[in-house]
């Protein structure tokens, strides 16, 4: 049976419209099936940082290490079991990545309004831009539709896809060009450290070991850092000695004093192709605002589960 050239332009057509609106995110997503999705996941955040503010820091975190392995869907909130390996035991997760109990809260409260109907990824996304908005930060609209995945992926949250606080500026960049993110992204997303605290093992290296540091900046955190490792390995400090608690420009103007404290921080002002953003950053919040923004939902939008894919977990810590 032959078919006129326009039928098969229309059949195409047809495909790619099923594609394309299957794998689109949007912001109106839950605007009939769960109107009250955003209004009940703040007042869950707002509380948690309220409690404790570096809580906001640790789930904008969440959101960054759930989505730089295999893209936002959930995976990193999946517990381990005697038949399943999830993501919370790889190296820059364990003991490192919190917030799990705030999004489980989230969870239940959103259940009993809507069960069935919100993604855990989508909380998670959610979340990050609450706990942005709350400690002073910029507000965006939150693209959703994301479906959990039903699987982890342990090696790869474990072998570099998520940067280490050791990178060089070129494994920066590449990590995040991984993502599908450039590098203004990346220097525009690792502003999310004005707010946060870091292990003495993140950056033990950079305070005793590297010359791009101002020496009072150094010792002021060797004193809470010893330099054996074992001794003080999970002792804290603010990413921001300036404003810890408030999402502003000022981890900008540390690196160009010379005083990040992650080596993959200052990496980012050292002679590289990356300082003239940084000088950007640090002259201008608003630049900064937008473009943190940018890139947010940039990565927010990285191969996300939609239409059949996945499912819609009851509890974000196992498949139903």
């Amino acid at each position: 049976m032959a078919h006129s050239p326009n039928s098969y332009i229309a059949l195409v057509l047809v495909f790619l419209l099923i594609g394309t609106s299957s794998a689109q995110l949007s912001e109106n997503f839950y605007s009939k099936k769960c109107p009250k999705v955003f209004k009940t996941v703040q007042s869950v955040v707002k509380t948690a940082v309220a409690k404790e503010n570096r809580i906001g820091a640790s789930l904008l975190r969440l959101h960054f290490h759930d989505c730089f392995v295999d893209g936002c869907d959930g995976s990193i909130l999946l517990d381990d079991t005697s038949s399943f390996k999830g993501e919370k035991t790889a190296g820059p997760n364990n003991n490192s990545v919190r917030g799990y109990e705030v999004i489980d809260a989230i969870k239940s409260k959103v259940e009993a309004i809507c069960p069935g109907v919100v993604s855990c990824a989508d909380i998670v996304a959610i979340t990050a831009r609450d706990s942005v908005v709350i400690l002073g930060g910029p507000f965006w609209k939150v693209k959703v539709g994301r479906r959990d995945s039903k699987t982890a992926n342990f090696t790869a949250a474990n072998t570099g896809v998520i940067p280490a606080p050791t990178s060089n500026l070129t494994t920066l960049i590449s990590t995040f060009k991984a993502q599908g993110l450039s590098v203004k992204d990346m220097v525009a997303l690792s502003g999310a450290h004005t707010i946060g605290r870091a292990r003495c093992t993140s950056f033990r290296g950079h305070i005793y070991n590297d010359s791009n540091i101002d020496s009072t900046f150094a010792k002021i955190r060797q004193k809470n850092c010893p330099r054996t490792t074992g001794s003080g390995d999970n002792n804290l400090a603010n990413l921001d000695l300036r404003t810890p608690t408030h999402f502003d420009n000022n981890y900008y103007k540390n690196l160009i004093i010379k005083r990040g404290l992650l080596h993959s921080d200052q990496v980012l002002f050292n002679g590289g192709t990356t300082d003239s953003l940084v000088k950007t950053y640090s002259q201008n919040g608003k630049v900064f605002d937008s473009d943190f923004v940018a890139a947010m939902i940039k990565m927010g939008d990285n191969k996300p589960l939609t239409g059949k894919q996945g499912e819609i977990r009851k509890n974000c810590r196992r498949l139903n």
